[in-house]
């Protein structure tokens, strides 16, 4: 596999992981509404690290993947949280 390809599975894979583990975060600890994204890079970062033993990618493509995926999941989370099930207005 290629960079791009490993770096963009790895991303898929942990963004929901990511999105969760934000949400335990924020019912947890109260964070400001602003510092969400910042939260979720940082988490992402972490997961990206913490999946040394299911994946042989290098390092910097892990903080990469995690990094991307954090900030990917507070877009999913807030497109989830926006719909309200009508397809036109």
């Amino acid at each position: 596999m290629t960079y791009p390809s490993e770096l963009l599975l790895l991303v898929t894979l942990i963004t929901p992981v990511i999105v969760g583990l934000s949400e335990v975060a924020k019912q947890t600890v109260s964070i400001p509404k602003n510092l969400i994204p910042l939260v979720a890079l940082v988490i992402g970062v972490l997961v990206g690290i913490a999946a040394t033993p299911f994946t042989t990618v290098d390092m910097y493509v892990r903080i990469w993947s995690g990094a991307i995926a954090g900030l990917a999941s507070t877009g999913l989370y807030e497109v989830g949280k926006q719909r309200d099930g009508k397809t036109k207005v």
